[in-house]
């Protein structure tokens, strides 16, 4: 026994504790970062498919205008 009252096993099991709070400390964050990044990609998306839309209608409004552009 050490000093303390503590043995060889209980300072292994604390160290074990201490590692696998930092583990998850560290996966919560990878977490809230992969969310902030989902919610980026999802708004990119929207803006991209009104875009896409925007377009589209621009295109049955004169797609001869287009036609023109994309030749030259």
């Amino acid at each position: 026994m050490e000093p303390h009252g503590h043995g060889i096993a209980a300072d292994i099991l604390t160290s074990e504790v201490a590692n696998a709070r930092q583990r998850i400390h560290r996966t919560e964050l990878a977490l809230q970062r992969t969310e902030e990044m989902l919610a980026e990609n999802l708004a990119l998306c929207s803006r991209l498919r009104t875009a896409v839309e925007a377009a589209d209608r621009l295109v049955k409004i004169d797609p001869r205008s287009f036609e023109i552009r994309g030749a030259g």
